[in-house]
């Protein structure tokens, strides 16, 4: 039997791949190719979809479509060293001890005798954070399976925008990327990918690993269509590959979503995210490539930082590096942050917002503004 673990990495089509397994599992069972729940709800959405009651999946259910992020999640918990990261998120409700949940996936594998089963979790990119012993813990209930290993990577500087975007989704409260989040952020698995793959490299030594940059993975069609030409399974064709994926915040949009996050209730700066993610295509005239969040001396020092790990994952590879288009992390985009902002604000005072004090935030930033950009007066 073999384990094809894909272990992310964050913002790299991973929503759409979960969905193309969720979607399919059990024509995908019917070939021997087992995506295993790992725990009751998923595994009831999955019954009322074998027994007729549900025509089409749900996948709504984030533990039907995404179980093993629930599983990262709960391993990840069951290690924390304090209570408030000792939290599942509340997304996947109550879940399972970890032993519960591997045992589950375990019943499955005796009772189906899958040749393939497939664990797709962006979350597992975590474990790469010091947490050496829940990729062993992970491996251990498996000892006599082949294991391959698929680990999708973004060029660092568009993936620090990518992902700080997902934080202002989830209503964190960041500094600007420009003032220290970036910086910060070199230090975590976000950007150190040889501290994210290498403890995964050191544990299955032996097994396949398809490393793989989010460039290739979109001139291949897409992550599904990359992951099923890559790992070593065959699928069937003719399956659908329709499902949900994460809609982004656009980049200009950011400092406005930043600014609510810090300075809003938490209802109304969810409220300016719903109508920005509804309707950023039309608020403002520039492509996320087109605005610059990090400006030329940061991404200078991004790029230093970054050189040594690229060359690592090159030796992954076999080659002399691994992102191709490196060099780009120095170049600054067309349009600096400051000016997409401005603009932005403009286009938010002259639309009907969700509610009056979405408004007075609005023109209160746009007199911040104004009053940042007035000609100093000699005394």
């Amino acid at each position: 039997m073999k384990i094809i673990l894909y272990i992310g990495h964050h913002k790299v089509g991973s929503t759409a791949l979960q969905a193309y397994f969720a979607r399919n599992t059990l024509s995908l069972l019917k070939k021997g190719i087992l995506y295993p729940a790992v725990e009751s709800e998923g595994l009831s959405h999955l019954l009322a979809q074998a027994t007729g009651i549900h025509k089409e999946p749900k996948l709504a259910c984030m533990n039907l479509r995404e179980p093993h992020n629930a599983l990262a999640f709960r391993m990840l918990a069951d290690r924390a060293k304090t209570p408030a990261k000792a939290k599942t998120p509340a997304w996947h409700g109550h879940l399972p001890q970890t032993s519960d949940m591997l045992a589950a996936i375990q019943h499955q594998i005796n009772v189906f005798e899958p040749h393939t089963v497939i664990i797709c979790s962006e979350v597992l990119s975590n474990f790469g954070n010091g947490h050496d012993d829940l990729i062993a813990a992970l491996r251990a209930p498996f000892p006599e399976a082949e294991f391959e290993i698929y680990c999708a990577l973004r060029r660092p500087d568009e993936y620090l925008a990518s992902w700080f975007g997902q934080r202002l989704r989830f209503g964190h409260k960041p500094a600007a990327l420009d003032q220290g989040t970036a910086l910060k952020d070199t230090k975590s698995i976000h950007f150190d990918y040889h501290k994210m793959i290498a403890p995964w490299v050191a544990a299955f030594p032996d097994s396949s690993l398809h490393l793989r940059s989010y460039d290739a993975i979109l001139a291949a069609g897409g992550s599904v269509q990359d992951f099923t030409a890559q790992v070593g399974c065959t699928f069937p064709m003719g399956l659908s590959r329709k499902g949900p994926s994460n809609r982004g915040l656009s980049r200009a949009a950011f400092e406005v979503q930043r600014r609510a996050n810090q300075d809003l209730p938490r209802n109304q700066a969810q409220a300016l995210l719903q109508f920005l993610l509804r309707g950023d295509t039309n608020l403002t005239p520039w492509t996320n490539s087109d605005v610059e969040l990090f400006g030329v001396e940061l991404r200078h020092k991004l790029y230093e930082a970054f050189a040594p790990i690229d060359a690592y994952l090159g030796t992954l590879i076999g080659q002399d590096g691994f992102f191709p288009d490196l060099e780009w992390m120095r170049r600054p985009c067309l349009i600096p942050l400051h000016d997409a902002h401005a603009k932005l604000l403009q286009t938010l005072s002259q639309v009907d917002l969700p509610n009056p004090e979405l408004t007075t935030f609005v023109q209160a930033l746009i007199g911040e503004k104004s009053t940042q950009n007035a000609p100093e007066t000699q005394p």
